[in-house]
This record gives C-alpha cells, sequence and structure tokens, in this order.
C-alpha cells in the first residue's frame, strides 16, 4: 500500500495507473482526457473528496494529454485556431470557476450532485449525437486523414478535412468556451469533456478533427487551474479545506493515463465515429446517474 499524505489516500500503486490507463484509452479517441471519470472514482473508491481533488485531477491532465497531442500534431490533425480559440475562451472562467468550487460547494455531497448533473447534459449531447443518422461519404471523398487549408478571423474557423470544407462561428465557439471554463474549473476537468461534445453535436466539426484541439486545449486550461488552485490554498488555509493538489497521486494516475491517451490517439482513426460516441456516452451516463441518485435518496 502507498499512502499519499496531502489527500489521505492510501491505495497500492497498481490501482490509479492501470485505472488511468484503461479510462484514457478508451476516451482520448473522442478527445477526451478521461479526468471526467477520474473524478468520481478518486472521490467514491479512494475517498479523496475535498476540494483538492479538482487540482489533482489537473494534475494528471497535465501529465497524461501531451503524448496524445503530439499523436495528433504528427498525423496533421491538429486544428491550431480551433485549440487557440477555446484556450482564449476557457482561461477567465477557469479562474471563476475554481473560487466557486473552493467557496461554495466545499461539500462533496453537493459538488457530486453538481457533477452528476454536467455529465448527464454532455451524456445526452454525446447520445443524440450518436443516434443521428450518419449521412454516406460522398463520392470522390479524400480517404487522407489530414487537416488542410485551415483559416482563421473574427466571424468564423475553417479547415478541410478529407475532401470536405467544415466551417464554425469564432464568437460562437469562444462564447461557449467561457461557459466551459466556467464549468470546468469547478469540475477540474479542464473542460475537454464539455467542449468537445459540443462542437461535434452543435457546430458540425467532424470527431477525428476535434479531438486533438479539444486534448491540447484542455492541458494548456490544466495548467492554468492548478496555478490558480495553488495560488488559492493558502488564502482557505484557516477553513481546513485539502486545497492543495496531491502531486505524487495526480503523477501517478498521469503516467497511466499517458500511455492511454497515446494509444487511444495512434488508433483513433481506425474506431467508428458513432462508436467513440456511443462508449463516451455509456461511461458517462453511468456515472452521472448514480451520483444523482445518491443525492436524491439522501435528501
Amino acid at each position: 500500500m502507498i499512502s499519499f499524505p496531502v489527500s489521505g489516500v492510501e491505495t497500492e500503486w497498481w490501482i490509479p495507473l492501470l485505472t488511468a490507463f484503461v479510462i484514457s484509452a478508451f476516451t482520448s479517441t473522442g478527445g477526451v482526457s478521461g479526468a471526467f471519470l477520474l473524478l468520481p472514482f478518486q472521490m467514491s473508491v479512494l475517498g479523496f473528496v475535498g476540494p483538492g481533488v479538482s487540482p489533482t485531477n489537473l494534475i494528471y491532465n497535465i501529465v497524461a494529454i501531451p503524448g496524445g497531442v503530439y499523436r495528433y500534431w504528427r498525423e496533421k490533425r491538429l486544428v491550431g485556431p480551433l485549440v487557440w480559440t477555446t484556450v482564449l475562451g476557457t482561461l477567465p472562467g477557469v479562474f471563476l470557476g475554481a473560487i466557486i468550487r473552493i467557496k461554495y460547494l466545499p461539500d462533496p455531497r453537493y459538488f457530486k450532485f453538481f457533477v452528476g448533473l454536467v455529465l448527464l447534459y454532455i451524456g445526452i449531447r454525446l447520445g443524440l449525437s450518436a443516434l443521428k443518422r450518419e449521412e454516406p461519404a460522398k463520392a470522390g471523398a479524400s480517404s487522407i486523414f489530414e487537416v488542410k487549408n485551415s483559416h482563421f478571423n473574427l466571424k468564423s474557423i475553417g479547415y478541410e478535412f478529407q475532401g470536405e470544407n467544415y466551417s464554425a462561428s469564432f464568437w460562437g465557439i469562444f462564447s461557449l468556451s467561457l461557459i466551459v471554463g466556467l464549468v470546468g474549473g469547478i469540475y477540474g476537468i479542464g473542460g475537454g469533456a464539455i467542449i468537445a461534445p459540443f462542437l461535434v453535436a452543435i457546430f458540425g466539426l467532424p470527431v477525428y478533427t476535434v479531438a486533438g484541439a479539444a486534448l491540447l486545449g484542455t492541458f494548456i486550461t490544466s495548467i492554468v487551474g492548478v496555478i490558480i488552485y495553488t495560488f488559492l490554498a493558502p488564502i482557505y488555509q484557516h477553513t481546513g479545506l485539502i486545497i492543495s493538489p496531491d502531486w505524487a497521486l495526480g503523477g501517478l494516475f498521469g503516467l497511466g493515463g499517458a500511455l492511454g491517451v497515446y494509444i487511444g490517439a495512434r488508433f483513433q482513426r481506425y474506431v467508428p465515429a458513432r462508436l467513440i460516441k456511443l462508449i463516451l456516452t455509456g461511461c458517462i451516463l453511468f456515472v452521472s446517474l448514480g451520483y444523482i441518485w445518491n443525492f436524491l435518496l439522501r435528501s
């Protein structure tokens, strides 16, 4: 058994590694690091329920994500304009979200209920997107999995993928990212689990091009989130709450996640988009409904 003094968690060394690997190998195919499922695992299985669980989850992102981002960049499926638009929107929200988490949601019961509601919304959006009838590929569509001719201005973001041109509103994505940053800062997920489904279901962007941008955006906002929580920890030290991240636990999760994210990114192109969405939907709804049900039973 390994003891983690900051969080008070005691567990076998291989449990965080294996858990993070399995989760991230599946979720990273959809541009999600898996942090949204690791947070419930830390709370329900490991018993880490203080506000510090959120920045610990963000440390996992920092360690786990770079390998997957590198893979998408190497395969030329990293859409730069999409990354920076989401990052510019999420960063202000992450700061506000961290403060809300510490001041208004320190009670683990209410926080779990909040987590359940967030996950429920994500799951519904993903499920509807997965069940939507897929249009057959157009004649002459390219089989090359590369993003080409990306462009950016204050009106729209666009690029070419597999012979098709895709475009989305800059202000639409930016506004959505502000909200995502707020929720992500509270939840401790960096926002990728929320922004990726929206980019696919609402803005109509292909999941094969959204994944890399969502992961890189999550990585950048996670760094900022950890800095914010670390800065706020001494200010709220008198409350007795564990606000500082557990670097050792987060790093151990991150090592397992790093391998999982890389493998997910490596094989994503061979997995049908609908299957990716259904896998994510099933995982999200399982955790979400469990938290909401437990809250209602104790109310």
